[in-house]
């Protein structure tokens, strides 16, 4: 299933590359080319500085989960862990509701597109609910999967493997379809930081994507390291992650003197990758997350377990809020 879930996210990476020569086609005059005066040299210097840094920090968030065999307090038996992995709900729910969402809607409102039918109907929120309604039809589909085996099996001793199997299932979809709603926005972040020519902007991209990076690398690593895969896969999904947004910088930069995120096919193609990405991440908090944990007996009987959880879920939707001011 990993090799599957990847070649679908290389499969969108190409389809978004496929698209860019009509994406940069001026066809809204609403653009400040201001950026025509600055110093491009200094730009690029930022640019180069922003794909280290945020392949740093990706790369350490997405590690630190995987630390649990090594660290107690990662140790997913341990407490702490239920109040890391409350923590990264948050800050998947804040990127999902507070910095995807609204990008979505922003870009297939625009006054630049044709106001029939994207003035007329809410196509960002449209998109994000059939996402979210798909993310059900594979959660429900691992279900069936759970109960025919249990059906078909006749020994107590299989059917309490089969049900160690099922959880193992849901875990690595899990992992595996919200590492594909974090790339495809973290590639559409990123060529957004690398076609950028102003510089106050590309330095605040570069503090606020590499916290962000950083706390969604916290978030996803907690799922891989549920889903226990072998440490070659384990180590393909994290090096995939890392790399997505700073890939992303540098398809910005190949592209910086003709892209313009005001042309038609450019709003609407980002404008539908982030209403999927936004419902993807939504449902993963809620449901695979959130509701797994906190209906949880081991939660259920901790009032103190229940209240660090609350207070982690809050701190991580919160950090993510704060971000949003720069990014």
């Amino acid at each position: 299933m990993t090799i599957s879930s990847n070649k679908t996210s290389i499969n969108l990476l190409f389809l978004l590359l496929a698209l860019l020569p009509s994406m940069v086609t001026p066809q809204c005059n609403m653009e400040d080319n201001s950026y025509n005066n600055t110093n491009k040299h200094e730009s690029l210097k930022y640019k180069i500085a922003a794909i280290l840094t945020i392949l740093l920090a990706g790369g350490i968030g997405v590690s630190i989960p995987q630390l649990g065999n090594k660290v107690e307090a990662l140790n997913p038996d341990n407490d702490i862990f239920f109040m890391i992995k409350a923590f990264a709900a948050g800050v998947i729910l804040g990127t999902g509701f507070i910095h995807i969402l609204p990008d979505a809607f922003d870009h297939l409102a625009s006054p630049c597109l044709p106001n029939s039918p994207w003035g007329k109907f809410p196509f960002a929120g449209f998109i994000a609910t059939h996402s979210h309604s798909d993310d059900h039809v594979v959660d429900d589909h691992a279900g069936h999967v759970h109960v025919h085996a249990h059906a078909t099996d006749g020994h107590a001793h299989g059917s309490v493997l089969s049900s160690q199997e099922y959880q193992l299932m849901r875990h690595r979809i899990i992992s595996q379809v919200l590492e594909l709603g974090i790339i495809v926005h973290s590639v559409i972040i990123g060529l957004s930081l690398g076609a950028s020519q102003h510089i106050s902007t590309i330095k605040s991209l570069l503090a606020a994507l590499s916290f962000h990076q950083f706390f969604e690398g916290m978030g996803l690593g907690g799922c891989i390291s549920q889903a226990k895969y072998k440490s070659l896969a384990t180590a393909i999904m994290a090096i995939f992650f890392s790399l997505t947004t700073p890939v992303g910088i540098a398809i910005g930069i190949g592209i910086s003197k003709i892209y313009r995120e005001e042309s038609t096919t450019s709003l609407i193609v980002e404008g539908v990758l982030n209403s999927c990405s936004a419902g993807i991440l939504i449902y993963m908090a809620l449901v695979d997350l959130l509701a797994a944990d906190f209906m949880n007996p081991r939660m259920q009987s901790n009032l103190r377990l229940q209240l660090g959880a609350n207070v982690s879920l809050l701190l991580g939707a919160g950090c993510m809020s704060f971000l949003a001011i720069w990014a």
